[in-house]
């Protein structure tokens, strides 16, 4: 990897300093040239093969199949093959060694969501006559979380609508609300180039949703503590605007944009504002109420007019299941499919797909009740106390620093050595955090996982080992750091993505 990490330097040293634009011409120019494109793609190989050898683990170690078996194969052998996989992969999450990605994971908690998903098994919203239950799911699950997230405030405006679906997660509900405004405003202010306004932190949902739907994403930066720039976004503004986005938080720094002011400003053009708080939706209420400072950033604000909250994270519901919620059912109307002379019959969906897995629905509505309002508040104290220790002990380590002033999503940097060969030690010791970039850094997802005992202390037991590792070795090169550290640097963001289009390849070979 060395030569390639060689070459990558001298490419960012020279052009450091151009445009964005200027750059992807250049890179475009440099494509066609055959030399070029060669060495490309050797060094994109030699990333690939290894970034293979981590996500193919279980090759060579169980059958592969690449066609249907000419018999079919015994359950009892399918199960027992599934639950062996199953206990490699549980051990590392269940002790809490990951950023994220499961957020409740009590035994008794995972025991009820498979009950409850083996008695829906059957069921499809789409057939809505054939399971009601599954409707009856749905609309309840939306209630509930309007209500949470400021639904029965009035603000000297009368009673509030707000209105909503369930999703698959909250990459879909983004991609749905965005789709509202586009159709919206074309319809109602006859805008034929929509643009949204998002902090350069957003999700990159927006950025699926801009390419999607022929949206101009026009990105802000952020200042010095990672919260949108309400100037620069005041600026953005043109006569195409029809949506502002503000993050509460935001997935790489955890800090919440200033969505008072940006969603005032957001009301007094008439522009939609939409609040993504797919992460901190089932949180920041519960923190509010145990009195950390929580800025204003749901319903309560008349400006904001959507908003996205996952179930599947800190709703405890199992994986598949957000809600995109509106102020009216007006604009929810924009985001539905409907067509009225298909051959087929009447034909309406309220999301992107069609027949849904409506076991998930009823998994997430069994959670929610099973939580229920102490339950949240209580995982809320758990999880916000563990990040406040994590975060002093991290701030006795002279050689990283915390970026902004973070609830429970802590993202860390250093001055003084490479944040990725850090982020590479600690994986070498179990642990699974993730990678970020401008600037970079790596961030820990406080889950209930790491409240459990003396997970914490081990965190940051790891992490100074790992420092102290990375200060022995600064010139190590060895597993997914150099790839990090390649992404963050290289100024030809096209090459980048070429490699994460390579990387999804690899998922997909058998």
């Amino acid at each position: 990897m060395s030569g390639h990490m060689d070459w990558m330097q001298f490419i960012t040293r020279k052009l450091g300093w151009v445009s964005p634009r200027m750059l992807a011409w250049i890179e475009r120019k440099l494509k066609r040239v055959p030399a070029v494109r060669r060495r490309i793609e050797r060094e994109s190989a030699a990333m690939m093969e290894e970034m293979e050898a981590s996500v193919k683990p279980y090759r060579g170690e169980v059958a592969s199949y690449a066609r249907i078996p000419e018999a079919g194969c015994s359950h009892i052998a399918i199960l027992a093959e599934m639950d062996a996989l199953r206990e490699k992969e549980e051990a590392r999450w269940k002790e809490g060694f990951v950023s994220g990605a499961v957020y409740h994971g009590d035994r008794e908690h995972i025991e009820l969501m498979n009950q409850v998903y083996a008695i829906h098994s059957q069921s499809n919203p789409l057939h809505a006559d054939i399971w009601p239950s599954t409707t009856k799911y749905e609309a309840e699950i939306v209630a509930m979380t309007a209500e949470m997230l400021g639904g029965n405030e009035t603000n000297g405006e009368g009673e509030q609508e707000i209105c909503g679906v369930v999703s698959s997660g909250g990459t879909e509900s983004i991609l749905l609300a965005m789709k509202a405004y586009r159709d919206w405003s074309r319809e109602a202010k006859g805008i034929r180039k929509p643009e949204m306004i998002a902090p350069t932190t957003a999700h990159a949902a927006f950025e699926k949703a801009a390419e999607y739907f022929n949206i101009r994403l026009i990105k802000v930066p952020v200042d010095k503590e990672f919260r949108a720039d309400v100037r620069a976004t005041r600026k953005a503004i043109t006569h195409n605007t029809v949506v502002m986005v503000g993050s509460a938080p935001s997935f790489p720094h955890g800090v919440i944009d200033p969505i008072q002011e940006l969603s005032e400003i957001a009301r007094s053009k008439g522009i939609g504002f939409h609040t993504d708080a797919c992460l901190g939706g089932f949180i920041l209420p519960w923190a509010k109420q145990l009195g950390y400072p929580v800025p204003e950033f749901d319903f309560g604000l008349p400006g904001v007019t959507s908003m996205s909250a996952d179930t599947h994270k800190y709703g405890y519901a199992a994986k598949g299941t957000s809600v995109v919620l509106y102020r009216d059912e007006e604009l929810r109307h924009y985001q539905y499919f409907a067509t009225s002379d298909w051959p087929g019959g009447l034909y309406c969906s309220p999301t992107f797909a069609g027949s849904r897995p409506g076991a998930l629905s009823a998994a997430c509505w069994a959670a929610m009740l099973a939580v229920g309002k102490q339950g949240y508040l209580e995982a809320a104290r758990k999880i916000l106390e563990t990040a406040a220790w994590i975060k002093g002990q991290m701030e006795a380590i002279p050689e990283v620093f915390i970026l902004g002033d973070p609830l429970w999503v802590i993202a860390f940097g250093s001055k003084s050595l490479d944040i990725f060969q850090i982020m590479e030690a600690m994986g070498k010791k179990g642990w699974a955090l993730n990678g970020l970039f401008s600037p970079p850094a790596v961030h820990l997802c406080i889950t209930l996982r790491h409240t459990q005992p003396g997970v914490a202390e081990r965190f940051i037991e790891d992490l100074k080992s790992a420092v102290e590792t990375a200060k022995s070795n600064p010139s190590s090169t060895g597993g997914l750091a150099p790839v990090y550290g390649m992404a963050a640097t290289m100024p030809f963001r096209g090459m980048v993505s070429d490699m994460l289009k390579r990387y999804l390849d690899v998922l997909y070979k058998v």
